[in-house]
Protein backbone atom coordinates (compact mmCIF):
# COMPACT_ATOMS: atom_id res chain seq x y z
CA UNK A 1 0.00 0.00 0.00
CA UNK A 2 1.53 3.41 -1.00
CA UNK A 3 2.28 6.40 1.44
CA UNK A 4 -0.43 8.67 0.21
CA UNK A 5 -3.32 5.61 0.50
CA UNK A 6 -1.97 4.82 3.92
CA UNK A 7 -2.31 9.02 5.01
CA UNK A 8 -5.99 8.96 3.51
CA UNK A 9 -7.05 6.10 5.24
CA UNK A 10 -5.21 7.08 8.65
CA UNK A 11 -7.60 10.59 7.89
CA UNK A 12 -10.76 8.74 7.81
CA UNK A 13 -10.18 6.87 10.70
CA UNK A 14 -9.34 9.21 12.83
CA UNK A 15 -12.49 11.68 11.61
CA UNK A 16 -14.74 8.60 12.51
CA UNK A 17 -13.55 8.13 15.62
CA UNK A 18 -13.84 11.96 16.78
CA UNK A 19 -17.95 11.62 15.34
CA UNK A 20 -18.08 8.60 17.59
CA UNK A 21 -16.95 10.92 20.64
CA UNK A 22 -19.98 13.25 21.46
CA UNK A 23 -17.29 15.25 23.36
CA UNK A 24 -15.85 16.00 19.33
CA UNK A 25 -19.47 16.48 17.84
CA UNK A 26 -22.61 18.90 18.85
CA UNK A 27 -25.47 19.64 16.69
CA UNK A 28 -25.59 23.05 15.81
CA UNK A 29 -28.01 24.66 17.40
CA UNK A 30 -30.77 26.24 14.26
CA UNK A 31 -31.17 29.82 14.62
CA UNK A 32 -34.42 31.56 13.01
CA UNK A 33 -34.03 35.23 13.23
CA UNK A 34 -32.98 36.13 9.99
CA UNK A 35 -36.19 34.72 8.32
CA UNK A 36 -38.11 35.39 11.22
CA UNK A 37 -37.84 39.10 12.65
CA UNK A 38 -39.40 40.99 10.20
CA UNK A 39 -41.75 44.27 11.47
CA UNK A 40 -43.81 45.01 8.13
CA UNK A 41 -47.45 46.16 8.93
CA UNK A 42 -50.03 45.31 6.61
CA UNK A 43 -49.58 48.24 3.67
CA UNK A 44 -45.77 47.50 3.66
CA UNK A 45 -46.23 43.62 2.89
CA UNK A 46 -48.68 44.43 -0.16
CA UNK A 47 -46.62 47.10 -1.41
CA UNK A 48 -43.21 44.65 -0.74
CA UNK A 49 -45.30 41.93 -2.59
CA UNK A 50 -46.37 43.57 -4.99
CA UNK A 51 -42.91 44.90 -6.32
CA UNK A 52 -40.88 41.49 -6.05
CA UNK A 53 -43.93 39.86 -7.94
CA UNK A 54 -43.78 42.81 -10.99
CA UNK A 55 -40.08 42.51 -11.10
CA UNK A 56 -40.87 39.03 -12.37
CA UNK A 57 -43.18 40.44 -15.11
CA UNK A 58 -46.09 38.93 -12.81
CA UNK A 59 -49.32 41.15 -12.78
CA UNK A 60 -51.11 42.91 -9.47
CA UNK A 61 -54.26 43.94 -9.44
CA UNK A 62 -55.52 45.47 -5.93
CA UNK A 63 -59.53 45.94 -5.84
CA UNK A 64 -61.89 45.71 -3.32
CA UNK A 65 -63.64 42.30 -2.66
CA UNK A 66 -67.05 42.88 -4.02
CA UNK A 67 -65.29 44.24 -7.42
CA UNK A 68 -63.27 41.32 -8.25
CA UNK A 69 -65.76 39.51 -10.52
CA UNK A 70 -66.10 43.00 -12.89
CA UNK A 71 -62.29 43.07 -12.80
CA UNK A 72 -61.57 39.71 -14.02
CA UNK A 73 -64.09 40.10 -16.81
CA UNK A 74 -61.97 43.28 -18.11
CA UNK A 75 -59.09 41.57 -17.54
CA UNK A 76 -60.34 38.52 -19.18
CA UNK A 77 -61.67 40.82 -22.20
CA UNK A 78 -58.73 42.44 -22.28
CA UNK A 79 -56.02 39.52 -23.01
CA UNK A 80 -58.85 38.12 -25.69
CA UNK A 81 -59.57 34.81 -23.21
CA UNK A 82 -61.82 32.55 -24.86
CA UNK A 83 -62.53 30.20 -21.99
CA UNK A 84 -61.71 30.17 -18.50
CA UNK A 85 -60.71 26.85 -16.37
CA UNK A 86 -62.69 26.89 -12.49
CA UNK A 87 -63.43 24.91 -10.06
CA UNK A 88 -67.02 23.50 -9.51
CA UNK A 89 -67.07 23.95 -5.36
CA UNK A 90 -64.46 26.46 -4.14
CA UNK A 91 -66.90 29.52 -2.99
CA UNK A 92 -64.91 32.35 -5.29
CA UNK A 93 -65.60 29.85 -8.12
CA UNK A 94 -69.34 29.58 -7.53
CA UNK A 95 -70.01 33.62 -6.98
CA UNK A 96 -68.62 33.50 -10.35
CA UNK A 97 -70.95 31.41 -12.11
CA UNK A 98 -73.76 32.70 -10.40
CA UNK A 99 -73.06 36.34 -12.00
CA UNK A 100 -71.58 34.72 -15.76
CA UNK A 101 -73.75 35.01 -18.58
CA UNK A 102 -73.72 33.86 -22.32
CA UNK A 103 -71.67 36.87 -23.67
CA UNK A 104 -68.34 36.18 -21.46
CA UNK A 105 -66.14 33.53 -22.23
CA UNK A 106 -67.08 29.88 -21.77
CA UNK A 107 -66.56 28.70 -18.16
CA UNK A 108 -65.07 25.31 -18.05
CA UNK A 109 -65.12 22.53 -15.16
CA UNK A 110 -62.05 20.13 -13.93
CA UNK A 111 -64.57 16.97 -13.65
CA UNK A 112 -63.37 14.78 -15.56
CA UNK A 113 -59.77 12.21 -14.73
CA UNK A 114 -56.67 13.60 -16.68
CA UNK A 115 -56.93 11.12 -19.57
CA UNK A 116 -60.42 11.73 -20.98
CA UNK A 117 -59.09 15.05 -21.45
CA UNK A 118 -55.90 15.40 -21.48
CA UNK A 119 -55.39 17.10 -25.17
CA UNK A 120 -58.29 19.66 -24.90
CA UNK A 121 -56.64 20.70 -21.33
CA UNK A 122 -53.38 21.31 -23.43
CA UNK A 123 -54.36 22.69 -26.30
CA UNK A 124 -57.36 24.52 -25.99
CA UNK A 125 -58.09 25.84 -22.43
CA UNK A 126 -56.97 29.75 -22.24
CA UNK A 127 -56.52 30.50 -18.88
CA UNK A 128 -57.48 29.04 -15.31
CA UNK A 129 -58.50 31.13 -12.26
CA UNK A 130 -57.54 29.25 -8.62
CA UNK A 131 -57.22 30.20 -5.10
CA UNK A 132 -54.67 30.65 -2.76
CA UNK A 133 -53.22 30.07 0.98
CA UNK A 134 -51.96 33.18 0.74
CA UNK A 135 -49.00 35.45 -0.17
CA UNK A 136 -45.38 35.97 1.13
CA UNK A 137 -43.76 39.77 0.80
CA UNK A 138 -40.13 39.03 1.61
CA UNK A 139 -40.43 37.02 -1.96
CA UNK A 140 -43.18 37.51 -3.92
CA UNK A 141 -44.50 34.15 -3.88
CA UNK A 142 -48.54 32.89 -3.58
CA UNK A 143 -49.42 29.73 -1.65
CA UNK A 144 -50.88 27.06 -3.31
CA UNK A 145 -52.65 23.93 -2.00
CA UNK A 146 -53.68 21.85 -4.84
CA UNK A 147 -56.73 19.87 -4.40
CA UNK A 148 -59.14 17.78 -6.26
CA UNK A 149 -61.54 21.06 -6.66
CA UNK A 150 -58.30 23.19 -7.46
CA UNK A 151 -55.75 19.97 -9.71
CA UNK A 152 -52.28 21.15 -9.56
CA UNK A 153 -52.77 21.17 -13.61
CA UNK A 154 -55.22 24.05 -13.62
CA UNK A 155 -51.87 26.20 -12.15
CA UNK A 156 -49.29 24.90 -14.82
CA UNK A 157 -50.71 24.09 -17.74
CA UNK A 158 -53.30 27.22 -18.89
CA UNK A 159 -50.70 30.04 -20.37
CA UNK A 160 -52.49 32.48 -18.31
CA UNK A 161 -52.96 31.96 -14.48
CA UNK A 162 -55.28 34.28 -12.74
CA UNK A 163 -54.99 33.72 -8.94
CA UNK A 164 -57.27 35.21 -6.08
CA UNK A 165 -55.48 36.76 -2.84
CA UNK A 166 -56.94 38.16 0.41
CA UNK A 167 -54.86 40.80 1.39
CA UNK A 168 -55.08 39.99 5.19
CA UNK A 169 -53.53 36.96 4.08
CA UNK A 170 -50.12 38.03 3.32
CA UNK A 171 -47.60 37.01 5.17
CA UNK A 172 -44.09 38.71 6.02
CA UNK A 173 -41.98 35.53 5.37
CA UNK A 174 -42.31 32.35 4.63
CA UNK A 175 -40.99 30.99 8.04
CA UNK A 176 -44.13 33.24 9.78
CA UNK A 177 -46.65 31.55 6.60
CA UNK A 178 -45.19 28.07 7.84
CA UNK A 179 -45.99 28.96 11.50
CA UNK A 180 -49.24 31.41 11.76
CA UNK A 181 -50.92 28.50 9.18
CA UNK A 182 -49.72 25.60 11.59
CA UNK A 183 -48.28 23.74 8.86
CA UNK A 184 -46.44 21.05 10.78
CA UNK A 185 -49.57 20.12 12.89
CA UNK A 186 -52.35 19.63 9.89
CA UNK A 187 -49.41 18.26 7.56
CA UNK A 188 -49.44 19.33 4.01
CA UNK A 189 -50.67 18.40 0.31
CA UNK A 190 -48.79 16.34 -2.07
CA UNK A 191 -48.07 19.24 -4.17
CA UNK A 192 -47.95 22.67 -2.37
CA UNK A 193 -46.69 25.33 -4.78
CA UNK A 194 -44.81 28.23 -4.31
CA UNK A 195 -45.20 30.30 -7.30
CA UNK A 196 -43.08 33.43 -7.68
CA UNK A 197 -44.03 34.96 -10.97
CA UNK A 198 -45.19 33.62 -14.89
CA UNK A 199 -43.09 29.89 -15.95
CA UNK A 200 -39.47 31.48 -17.40
CA UNK A 201 -36.31 30.31 -18.36
CA UNK A 202 -32.70 30.57 -20.14
CA UNK A 203 -32.12 27.01 -21.14
CA UNK A 204 -31.86 27.79 -25.04
CA UNK A 205 -29.06 29.48 -25.76
CA UNK A 206 -29.40 31.66 -22.79
CA UNK A 207 -32.22 33.75 -23.87
CA UNK A 208 -35.06 34.31 -21.38
CA UNK A 209 -38.69 33.08 -22.35
CA UNK A 210 -41.84 32.68 -20.86
CA UNK A 211 -44.14 30.05 -20.79
CA UNK A 212 -41.74 27.32 -21.75
CA UNK A 213 -42.92 24.97 -18.26
CA UNK A 214 -45.81 26.86 -17.29
CA UNK A 215 -47.94 29.74 -17.45
CA UNK A 216 -46.57 32.38 -19.51
CA UNK A 217 -48.89 35.23 -17.50
CA UNK A 218 -49.79 35.19 -14.09
CA UNK A 219 -52.22 37.69 -12.49
CA UNK A 220 -52.69 38.23 -9.16
CA UNK A 221 -56.04 39.96 -8.02
CA UNK A 222 -55.66 41.06 -4.58
CA UNK A 223 -59.12 41.90 -2.75
CA UNK A 224 -58.64 44.33 -0.13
Amino acid sequence: MSQARQNILGRLREGRQALSDSKHFQVPASDFALVRDRSWNAAEKLDLFQQKIESVHGEVHRISADTWIPELIRLLAEKKIRNLLVSDRKQPALELREQWHADLPQLLSYQRPIEDWKSELFNQVDASLTTCRGGIAETGSLILWPDEDEPRLMSLVPPVHFVLLQADQIYSTFYQAMSEQGWAEQGMPTNALLISGPSKTADIEQTLAYGVHGPAELVVLVLE
